[in-house]
């Protein structure tokens, strides 16, 4: 059986175990939620209090030339290419991951107007099934949302279907959906495809490129850091950017913002999929938060997630086991992203149990506690303490108390 020492030996072979030094991470607390908020980068508050105190609060509005305002959409965009294998110019951050979405239904819609099947799979995050049937809706010329099982995707794809709707890693059992097989075969009955990578961006590699993925977005404020309600970003494949017709059509996508003109005039490639006034202080926040990126490559990323993933899978089958607890999702390690998720019967209440006692993970409907393994900043340690909180929780029935029983509005 693995000791804590074994752990311990790992972090001091980890190349990445300097990242950690770049947060701040409350004494004592071992945060395995950063698939849901990652943890606050020590120069994000100097970069915000700079861009509040002395670029909006003195050189006010031009600040817009003077620091760059305008162009961070931008800026920040290729920043995250890098991360998601994208080219230069090819993504752009701004507004919520929703909104996207919804940029990109109406992008895809237009550019394949014969089809009218949209296809996704109940592992799809359901936010993004609601915006979904929200487009339907709204319409309302005949359009379909197909939603099979994870595994049923690919037999789904076929000559109906006018694009997919995928998140590529399951946001409960992190089952990993495989991107360039998916998109070859849309392509080959004429489909396009949509990337939801929500769940992937910052914690498994990512080859929107190589994949000949057609659309893709995700959120920031996971494994990038960027904060509570951190902007989020688009990505248009570089062939299609002068095609797309964006349903929400803009000021900031308009290819002459400030001549004021009455009817709209797309922007030529990724900066018409904008649509209004972005928010500074966010995209300053994640721009700051981007900077731990810089010399980080998505391989090594890639090593210890697997490596922290099957650490806390063999630990928690050899010692919670003997209490009902089950790993969900494939077994196989390269299947998964960067977040295991363990059924339990009582699985609020044991998590509610385990955040008092300074484990921080989630819960997810019905019986699910999830645990994200973000590399910059999990240890082996971590992963260690938190299975050993985890076993003296279940063997003494810790959970069992009526202030973890009962649920609250965030879970």
């Amino acid at each position: 059986m693995m000791k804590r020492s074994d752990c311990e030996a790992l972090d001091a072979r980890d190349p990445l175990a300097g990242k950690r030094a770049a947060f701040l991470i409350p004494e004592g607390l071992i945060y395995l939620d950063g698939n849901s908020l990652g943890v606050l980068p020590k120069a994000v508050p100097a970069r915000v209090m700079e861009v509040t105190e002395q670029q909006w609060g003195t050189t006010l509005i031009k600040s817009w030339n003077e620091h760059g305002w305008f162009d961070l959409t931008r800026k920040v965009g290729d920043r995250i290419a890098r991360l998601v294998g994208a080219p230069p110019a090819s993504v752009i951050a701004g507004d919520t991951i929703s909104v996207n979405l919804f940029k990109l239904l109406g992008a895809a819609a237009k550019l394949n107007p014969s089809r009218r099947v949209i296809l996704s799979d109940s592992g799809n995050f359901p936010s993004d099934l609601y915006v979904a049937q929200g487009f339907r809706d709204l319409m309302d010329d005949g359009y379909e949302l197909k939603v099979v099982a994870p595994d049923e995707v690919m037999d789904a794809i076929n000559g109906k279907v006018a694009f997919t709707m995928i998140t590529e890693v399951d946001y409960r059992t992190a089952r990993l959906h495989d991107m360039k097989a998916v998109t070859a075969k849309a392509h080959a009955h004429g489909a396009l495809t949509i990337w939801d990578l929500a769940h992937s961006a910052g914690a498994t590699p990512v080859d929107l490129t190589g994949s000949g993925a057609d659309f893709a977005l995700g959120c920031t404020y996971k494994y990038l850091n960027g904060g509570p309600g951190a902007p989020a970003f688009l990505y248009v494949r570089p062939d299609l950017q002068d095609k797309v017709q964006p349903p929400l059509s803009g000021w900031w996508g308009h290819a002459a913002p400030f001549a004021f003109d009455l009817d709209y005039r797309p922007a030529p490639g990724i900066i018409r999929n904008q649509c209004g006034t972005q928010p500074i202080l966010s995209l300053a926040a994640l721009d700051a938060a981007l900077d731990v990126w810089d010399d980080v490559e998505m391989s090594a990323i890639r090593a210890k997630s697997l490596a922290l993933c099957k650490t806390f899978i063999d630990l928690v089958e050899q010692r919670c086991a003997a209490h009902g607890v089950k790993v969900a999702g494939p077994r196989s390690m390269e299947l998964r992203g960067s977040h295991v998720s363990i059924h339990h019967g009582q699985g609020y209440a044991v998590m509610q149990a385990l955040i008092a006692a300074n484990v921080v993970g989630d819960f997810r409907s019905p019986d699910m506690m999830r645990f994200g393994f973000t590399p910059l900043y999990t240890s082996f340690a971590d992963v260690w303490d938190a299975v050993d909180i985890l076993a003296r929780i279940l063997d003494g029935r810790e959970w069992d108390h009526p202030q973890f029983l009962a649920k609250k509005a965030v879970t």
